[in-house]
């Protein structure tokens, strides 16, 4: 995989910046067949899937806008905080394909399992969008290190408390 072909261009102590969609289980789902069907479609009729899309999230954050009496996004400075146009955004994102999630566990582990520390998580919650980490790739002595006590920790099972 992509993430498996990073691992041996980081040197020893080397970092690795890695952004990676959310994975939301369902949503996710309905979001890579939505993507999937407009990449599918022929380029004049995709504006069938843009449209109605595209009026669900300009509602949907005009209406959270003006709850939050700010001025609408979509009549102010929204190029200036995305660097495109609304309309280049929807057509951005339903775009983009493919369209892979991991939950931030899996690819902490996956990571940790391959001789990296995480350095640092920016994560997005349980929204959409991408988690971002910052990985450090042990040196071979500290790996080795890791490994065996990670090793001991399975081999001793914690102890039940008696009272």
């Amino acid at each position: 995989t992509g993430l498996e072909n990073m691992v041996p261009l980081v040197k020893e102590g080397g970092k690795l910046f890695l952004a990676i969609y959310n994975d939301q289980g369902k949503l996710s789902t309905f979001w890579r067949a939505v993507k999937q069907a407009y990449n599918h479609t022929h380029p004049r009729l995709r504006f069938l899937i843009l449209w109605p899309i595209g009026l669900y999230f300009v509602t949907g954050f005009t209406l959270k806008d003006i709850f939050r009496l700010r001025k609408p996004r979509i009549f102010s400075e929204y190029d200036d905080v995305r660097g495109m146009s609304v309309w280049a955004n929807v057509v951005d994102w339903v775009g983009g394909y493919p369209f892979e999630v991991a939950s931030r566990e899996k690819i902490i582990d996956f990571y940790r399992q391959r001789g990296f520390t995480l350095d640092r998580l920016v994560s997005c919650g349980r929204k959409l969008g991408c988690n971002q980490y910052v990985f450090v790739r042990a040196n071979e002595k500290d790996a080795v290190i890791a490994g065996v006590a990670r090793i001991a920790a399975l081999s001793d099972p914690p102890q039940l408390r008696q009272s």
